[in-house]
């Protein structure tokens, strides 16, 4: 055995009181404005909620467009919309509390450069008044949320070399017809 007290080449010892343990992370309640979400999770949370959101509307006005009339693509259209502004304002709030703020600063959303802070800027570390840090971030969920970046360099690129690519088109066959009708 070796004496820490009499030995100078031992290791110090030393009971530090002052570091918290950390939090065990909280659960997530998808359907409830209680806990928190991280940026990954809010981010990913709004855009897997948009595309089911245009894929439910869209194949139930398409499938009842027909059979029923404007009035009930409407009526489809309006009430999937309201649910995703449910869902998004839900999302908002537990957002707002992973940053420590209350979930009235959700209506800031209309604010598209604050709407960018709360994608830039991380939440509380540890425990906060709103609850337990949220759970990491799994594969899916990273998927998801680097999806819109994704989508987004693809429209610009396809906004720019789709007029480009028609206008060549246009081009070529202006040139072709003229080689055609002049005489050899």
């Amino acid at each position: 055995m070796i004496d820490h007290a009499s030995n100078q080449y031992a290791p110090p010892v030393a009971n530090v009181q002052d570091v918290a343990p950390t939090a065990a992370p909280g659960e997530l309640r998808y359907f409830s404005a209680k806990g928190r979400i991280g940026r990954l999770r809010y981010l990913a949370y709004t855009i897997g909620a948009s595309l089911i959101h245009s894929v439910v509307s869209g194949a139930l006005t398409a499938a009842l467009g027909a059979a029923a009339g404007q009035t009930a693509g409407t009526v489809v259209m309006v009430t999937s919309f309201v649910v995703l502004m449910w869902f998004t304002v839900l999302c908002g709030i537990k957002r707002c509390h992973d940053l420590d703020m209350s979930g009235w600063w959700s209506l800031t959303l209309i604010v598209p450069l604050i709407t960018l802070m709360w994608i830039f800027v991380p939440g509380s570390k540890g425990a906060n008044r709103f609850g337990p840090p949220p759970p990491p971030n799994t594969t899916g969920v990273r998927i998801l949320a680097f999806l819109l970046p994704v989508v987004c360099i693809i429209g610009i690129v396809a906004a720019i070399t789709i007029p480009a690519y028609n206008s060549y088109v246009v081009k070529a066959r202006a040139a072709q017809a003229a080689n055609q009708a002049s005489p050899r």
